[in-house]
C-alpha cells in the first residue's frame, strides 16, 4: 500500500485484491453475518449516486452522528469518492455540540443513526441554515421536511436512487480535505481538525511499513470511527490490508463478542487493557496460594523473556505451567486467537503492558493526536520497548522543546511530517499558537526521547500545575496508576498552588462492599458506607500503597470519596474518555479544597471527606 495519494485509491486497490474476502461482520439474531469487499464497494457506489442525486458535490461537508456500523463506512467512503469531507460526531454528544459543529463546518447533510437523533436534528435544523438534508440510517416514517425545510430521507432510499442514477467516482487530490474531525473539547467548544487525504494515507502507509499486517487478520471494532485512532487504524488500515472487521454490539458486550469473533488483533485504548488487568488480578486474588504464587512467578519469567534474557530450566517450566493454568484461560476468553494488541489514545502503564505480553499477546503501544492523523510514534516488531510509545514512524520527526516544561529532562513534544493537519477550521489565532515558524506542530504533551530514540509521554502541559513549594506536577500519569487498583474506578489528582496533592477517588463499589462484608461491616446505603471512617481509611491505605512509587512531592496526602463515576453522560469525560477537570472541579471543588484545612503545619492526617 505504498504511495497512496487518497482514500479512494485505497478502496479501489483493496476491492481489486480482496474482493471475495469478508470485510464487515455484524451480529443479527444471534448470528454473525459478513459482507465482502466487493459487496461493500457496490454499496459505496450506490450510496455515492444517492448523495449526488441530492445535489451533494465536491467540496461539500457531510456530518455523521452515529456509532460504528456498516452504513457508516459505506456513507463515509461514498463521500470520499465524491470529494466530499466527512465530519464525524458521537451519538453520546449533546445536541448543542452537534448544532455547533454542523454550523461551524457548514454541513449540507447529516447522516444520523437513530429516530431519536433524527428528531433532535430536525429540531436543530431550524438553527442550521446550511443543513439541507437529513439521512436516516434507520427507516423514518416516510420522508419529510424538518423545522426549517431540511429534507429527510433514508439510507435505503439513497441506495435505490444511486442504483437508478449512478455517479462517477473522482480521485481527490492529496491536498483535498478528507475529514473534519472535531476535538473533544475538554475546555470550550470543540475545534475542527482539517485532515487531508494525504495526511491520512501518509500515516497509514507509514504504520503499515512498520507493523506489517496481513489479510489473514480479524479485529473486533469498538473504537469509535469518529475518533482519529479508530478512523485511521481500525477502519482504513484494516481495509488497506484486506482484514476482517467485526462490529462490536456494544461496549458492555466486548468480552462476549471477543469470544465469538476470535480476533487476531485488538485495537484499543488503555482503559480496556486496564480492565482486563484488574479483572484477572481480582480473580487470582481469590485463588489458592499455590495458584497465586505460580501466577506471579509466571509473570516474572515472561517479563524476563520479553527483555531478551535467557530463562533457566525452572523458569521455563514455571512459565509453561502458568500459561497452562492461567494465561491460556485468559486468552480463551478473548477467542483464543489473539496475537497482537495495539494500544493508543492515552499512556498504557508498563505493568499492564507487561501483563498483556505475559499472556502471550504482543503489545504494540503507540502515540498520536487527532492533529497528526493520528500516529506519531509506535512500537514495532523491530523496535519495541515497553513503557515507551516507540520510535517516530517513517517520515515523522519529533523534537523536544524544554522551554515550556520547567524541567530540562523533558519538554513539549513538537512534531514534523506529512501527517500533521492542515490546520484548525476557522481558528487562525489557535493555528498561530500551535504551529512553529518552521512548520512543527506543538502537541501540548510532555515527554522525552531516550538515548535510543524511544519516545516517553509524561503528561499534558495544560494540566501541569505548580505546588506551593515550586514543584511541577503532571496529574494524568498519577491518575492512571491509581486506576490500576481493583479498588479504584476513577481518580482526579488536584493541588494547583497548594502545599500538597489531594485526590477525588471514585471507588469500585463491588470491591469495597466485599471488603466491608469481610470485616463484618454492613450499611443501609452506598453513601453511608463511603462515610464510614474505616472504609475511608481502607481506601487511603490503597492510595498510600500506590503512592509509594511516586516522587515525594507527587504523593497524595488526603482524599475525598465520590460514589458517582466520571462518565461522558455526566459531562465529566469527553466522548473519548478524557477527563474534564474543569467540570469535576465545579462539582467537587469545595470537597477537595476542604482537605487543605490546617494542612500548612503538616498536622496528622485527618479523616477524608466524602463527596
Amino acid at each position: 500500500m505504498a504511495n497512496l495519494e487518497n482514500l479512494v485509491e485505497l478502496l479501489d486497490r483493496s476491492i481489486q485484491q480482496h474482493g471475495s474476502r469478508p470485510l464487515f461482520g455484524t451480529k443479527t439474531d444471534g448470528r454473525w453475518d459478513w459482507i465482502t469487499y466487493a459487496e461493500f464497494g457496490q454499496r459505496v457506489a450506490r450510496f455515492r449516486g444517492g448523495l449526488a442525486s441530492l445535489g451533494v458535490q465536491r467540496g461539500d461537508r457531510v456530518a455523521f452522528i452515529s456509532n460504528n456500523r456498516v452504513e457508516w463506512a459505506v456513507a463515509a467512503y461514498a463521500c470520499f469518492t465524491l470529494g466530499v469531507s466527512v465530519v464525524p460526531m458521537y451519538e453520546a454528544q449533546l445536541a448543542s455540540e452537534w448544532e455547533f459543529i454542523i454550523n461551524d463546518c457548514e454541513a449540507v447533510a447529516a447522516v444520523v443513526a437513530t429516530p431519536q437523533i433524527l428528531a433532535k436534528c430536525e429540531e436543530l435544523s431550524a438553527r442550521a441554515p446550511s443543513l439541507k438534508h437529513l439521512i436516516s440510517l434507520s427507516e423514518p416514517e416516510g420522508d419529510g421536511d424538518g423545522a426549517s425545510g431540511a429534507k429527510t430521507t433514508s439510507y435505503r432510499a439513497l441506495l435505490e436512487a444511486g442504483e437508478e442514477s449512478p455517479a462517477p467516482a473522482i480521485q481527490p487530490s492529496p491536498k483535498d480535505t478528507a475529514c473534519l474531525i472535531y476535538t473533544s473539547g475538554t475546555t470550550g467548544n470543540p475545534k475542527g481538525v482539517i485532515l487531508s487525504h494525504g495526511n491520512i494515507t501518509s500515516n497509514l502507509c507509514a504504520v503499515l511499513s512498520s507493523i506489517p499486517f496481513g489479510g489473514g487478520h480479524r479485529s473486533l471494532s469498538f473504537l469509535p470511527w469518529a475518533h482519529s485512532f479508530g478512523h485511521t487504524c481500525e477502519l482504513h488500515v484494516m481495509i488497506a490490508v484486506g482484514a476482517e472487521v467485526a462490529l462490536c454490539e456494544s461496549v458492555d458486550r466486548i468480552v462476549l463478542n471477543l469470544a465469538e469473533v476470535k480476533p487476531t488483533v485488538l485495537m484499543s485504548v488503555p482503559r480496556i487493557f486496564n480492565r482486563i488487568y484488574e479483572g484477572v488480578n481480582k480473580q487470582i486474588a481469590e485463588k489458592p496460594a499455590i495458584v497465586r504464587s505460580l501466577f506471579r512467578a509466571g509473570l516474572r519469567a515472561a517479563a524476563k523473556q520479553q527483555r531478551g534474557e535467557a530463562l533457566g530450566l525452572v523458569e521455563r517450566l514455571t512459565l509453561a505451567a502458568a500459561d497452562r493454568v492461567v494465561f491460556s484461560k485468559v486468552r480463551a476468553k478473548f477467542g483464543g486467537n489473539l496475537k497482537y494488541a495495539i494500544s493508543g489514545g492515552a499512556a498504557l502503564s508498563r505493568e499492564v503492558a507487561e501483563f498483556v505480553d505475559a499472556l502471550g499477546v504482543t503489545v504494540y503501544e503507540g502515540y498520536g493526536l487527532t492533529e497528526t492523523s493520528p500516529i506519531i510514534a509506535v512500537n514495532t516488531p523491530a523496535a519495541r520497548r515497553l513503557g515507551s510509545v516507540g520510535k517516530p514512524i517513517p517520515g515523522v520527526k519529533v523534537v523536544i522543546d524544554t522551554s515550556r516544561s520547567h524541567d530540562p529532562a523533558q519538554g513539549e513534544i513538537v512534531v514534523y511530517g506529512p501527517n500533521v493537519m492542515v490546520g484548525y477550521h476557522k481558528r487562525d489565532e489557535e493555528n498561530k499558537a500551535v504551529f512553529t515558524e518552521d512548520g512543527g506542530f506543538r502537541t501540548g504533551d510532555l515527554g522525552y526521547l531516550d538515548g535510543d530514540g524511544y519516545l516517553f509521554i509524561t503528561g499534558r502541559i495544560k494540566e501541569q500545575y505548580k505546588l506551593e513549594n515550586g514543584k511541577y506536577v503532571a496529574p494524568a500519569p498519577l491518575e492512571e496508576k491509581l486506576k490500576l487498583s481493583p479498588l479504584i474506578n476513577n481518580a482526579m489528582v488536584h493541588g494547583d498552588n497548594r502545599p500538597f496533592n489531594v485526590a477525588l477517588i471514585v471507588p469500585d463499589m463491588a470491591s469495597l462492599t466485599a471488603w466491608a462484608q469481610g470485616k463484618g461491616l454492613s450499611f443501609d446505603a452506598p453513601g453511608a458506607m463511603l462515610k464510614d471512617p474505616r472504609v475511608v481509611a481502607h481506601v487511603q491505605e490503597e492510595v498510600d500503597r500506590i503512592c509509594s512509587e511516586f516522587k515525594g512531592f507527587e504523593k497524595i496526602k488526603k482524599i475525598a470519596l465520590a460514589a458517582e463515576d466520571f462518565t461522558a453522560e455526566s459531562g465529566m469525560l469527553t466522548p473519548t474518555l478524557k477527563l474534564k477537570r474543569r467540570v469535576v472541579l465545579e462539582k467537587y471543588g469545595p470537597e477537595l479544597e476542604a482537605l487543605y484545612g490546617g494542612a500548612a503545619k503538616e498536622a496528622p492526617r485527618q479523616a477524608a471527606r466524602v463527596a
